[in-house]
């Protein structure tokens, strides 16, 4: 349970990616100065929680205006006393594509250390990480940037049972997943029920999924396109993620 806590928190943060080349929004459905909280249970017990946030930079990569994304997970009070985790994660990402230019991480997970710094290179879609330089496709995301470029995606197209896929760079490898989307849902959660839109990421079996594993996330069918769910069986329970408070949206919740 120690390895896979981590492992979700990451996992869930990434899977706000539907797709790759698809058309994306001209204006941005985020502004500088929201937060999103979230609260990582598994079965009736909080084990994690985490915050993004989207903030402003005078930070410029190839003369280009960035925008600054930030997220930091850590195991809540209570679990901490068997497993202790405090990850961060940092992503500049160009104001109008929205592909990231720089991405650093900091993992703290007992006495694990990892510090991240990876620079892309979108014009020549090469990426440069502690173990060298990768190729990518012509859209490679990290994880902050995936989360982000998908809330803008021109979803207007998709049907039910579609699949999609987005490339993303993660611990000194290039990998690819696949998302179905499966049509739309109301979702009661702790603040509220929303309309939303419902997607099935693919995950591999063993390490912590079983054979027969799904995973589902709830995104809000609104100007916002925030994930306000996710929810996983693994080989022991279940795991959970909920949005929990939000905050300096640029359009109202739950409203088209």
């Amino acid at each position: 349970m120690k390895k896979s806590l981590s492992f979700l928190l990451v996992l869930f943060f990434s899977l706000g990616a539907y797709a790759q080349d698809l058309p994306h929004l001209k204006e941005s459905v985020f502004k500088p100065g929201e937060v999103l909280k979230y609260k990582l249970k598994y079965g009736f017990i909080s084990a994690a929680e985490g915050t993004l946030k989207v903030e402003s930079t005078d930070l410029k990569f190839n003369q280009k205006p960035t925008i600054h994304l930030s997220a930091q997970g850590k195991t809540s009070s209570a679990f901490s006393i068997f497993y202790n985790v405090l990850n961060r994660y940092d992503s500049y990402i160009d104001q109008k594509t929205f592909l990231p230019y720089f991405y650093t991480e900091s993992i703290k997970e007992g006495k694990y250390r990892r510090n991240d710094k990876v620079r892309f290179d979108q014009s020549n879609r090469t990426i440069t990480g502690n173990k060298g330089t990768f190729t990518g496709s012509n859209q490679t995301f990290d994880l902050l940037s995936a989360y982000y470029f998908a809330r803008n995606l021109d979803l207007s197209k998709m049907s039910i049972g579609e699949s999609f896929k987005l490339t993303y760079f993660l611990n000194d490898e290039v990998a690819t997943l696949g998302i179905t989307y499966l049509g739309k849902e109301r979702i009661k959660t702790s603040i509220g029920t929303f309309n939303c839109l419902k997607f099935s990421p693919e995950i591999k079996p063993g390490r912590i999924f079983r054979k027969d594993s799904k995973l589902y996330l709830w995104v809000t069918d609104d100007g916002n396109r925030i994930p306000v769910k996710a929810e996983v069986e693994i080989l022991i329970g279940s795991v959970t993620l909920e949005l929990v408070d939000a905050s300096g949206l640029k359009y109202p919740l739950n409203k088209k």
